[in-house]
């Protein structure tokens, strides 16, 4: 992983001396680990920051707070670490203003993941600075994924494999949604151990799955991104499970979601449920290269028209180490599919505000088609009890 990391950093780098870029700064846990090969636990969100500040002629640096550096020297390839301490006159402002240029008249951030306490300190340390956005760039090389990253997101689906079996085998009318989260989280923990060593770089790697369970269930399956409480489950009640925020490895996020009818299923249900189906069936059918993204959207929402249905829902995202990164199965994005791009391809609808059908999978573009990266049974399922 480190030698990747290290060959896409050396990639950037001369595609900012093509466009004459001196120094780009990233702030996204996600692009801090897809180049230096390393993340935190506990960060931005408590006032920390970690950077990377990457010049197009030089080696890279990595900001990052005393208290994980050792950690961080450990799992990055990058040699040159400064750290930053919580009080004192070391601070990451600091340390990172010691590393740019004095006075560059423009300097590449991630506009869209720029934390504001650093926004802040940039406007006022540079006043006359032009700050534009590297996200683009990054973004277009992260689109097409290596084999080895193919072949991590292969195991985070075996990793999403084993915890929606575990969401279904909580099924039952009287149990809890909570009972199922616990359960889901138990057996994807596991799963992902089983990938790991306690060697070299792994060691770092924690295979605990985390992260609220997204769960939908009975008269709230419209409700999106709901979270799982003490509900119990009654005969009847779909029951929606999406592992969007939870379905990762090795900082690899995919896209999964299924839906259960706990003992039997009403005939509405059962419909909009096939309706979802089919729908994501049709998108996934139409990628290949050299098909627009917009296209897979159509295709979709060809079926759903079919059925006299509408949906606002976008059909797909790409995934990567973000949870959201372009392209976008939608409307609108004429993006060309390439092999190597993966995507989380979604078949979802909510009819009357109450009954919903929903399905979700992340697929790889190959160069005849697509492959699945997850797997669970494509149909209307009803659980035994």
């Amino acid at each position: 992983m480190l030698d990747e990391a290290q060959s896409r950093t050396r990639i950037l780098q001369s595609r900012l001396t093509e466009l004459g870029i001196r120094h780009a700064v990233f702030t996204s846990e996600s692009s801090i680990a897809y180049l230096a090969g390393f993340w935190g636990y506990l960060g931005i969100e408590f006032g920390r920051p970690t950077l990377l500040v990457v010049p197009a002629d030089d080696e890279p640096i990595v900001i990052t707070p005393l208290m994980e550096s050792e950690m961080v020297s450990h799992m990055t390839w990058v040699r040159d670490i400064r750290s930053w301490e919580d009080a004192g006159q070391r601070s990451w402002s600091r340390v990172l203003a010691e590393t740019l240029p004095s006075s560059p008249s423009e300097l590449f951030v991630e506009q869209g993941d720029l934390p504001a306490i650093i926004r802040k300190f940039l406007d006022e340390r540079f006043p006359d600075t032009v700050l534009k956005d590297v996200g683009p760039i990054l973004g277009a090389q992260r689109m097409i994924k290596s084999p080895l990253e193919i072949q991590v997101m292969k195991q985070a689906g075996e990793i999403a494999g084993a915890m929606m079996n575990a969401a279904h085998g909580s099924l039952r009318a009287g149990a809890r949604e909570y009972e199922s989260a616990l359960a889901v989280i138990d057996a994807g923990t596991r799963a992902a151990a089983g990938f790991l060593t306690d060697k070299g770089w792994e060691r770092f790697v924690s295979p605990m799955i985390h992260n609220l369970q997204i769960l939908q269930s009975g008269k709230d399956s419209s409700m999106v991104h709901r979270r799982a409480s003490v509900k119990p489950y009654e005969t009847f009640d779909p029951v929606y499970f999406c592992f969007c925020n939870m379905a990762q490895f090795k900082q690899y996020k995919l896209g999964f979601d299924r839906m259960f009818h706990v003992g039997a299923v009403r005939d509405q249900d059962a419909q909009v449920q096939q309706a979802a189906i089919d729908a994501q069936q049709a998108a996934i059918a139409a990628i290949r290269p050299g098909v627009q993204a917009q296209e897979v959207a159509a295709a979709a929402n060809e079926v759903y028209a079919s059925r006299g249905y509408e949906t606002g829902y976008r059909t797909g995202r790409s995934i990567g180490v973000a949870y959201l990164e372009a392209p976008e199965l939608k409307a609108g994005d004429e993006t060309v599919l390439l092999p190597g791009m993966t995507f989380a391809v979604d078949g979802g609808i909510s009819v009357d505000g109450v009954t919903a059908g929903r399905i979700g999978d992340s697929i790889v573009v190959t160069e005849t088609g697509s492959e699945y990266l997850t797997h669970y049974r494509r149909e209307v399922m009803v659980t035994d009890s």
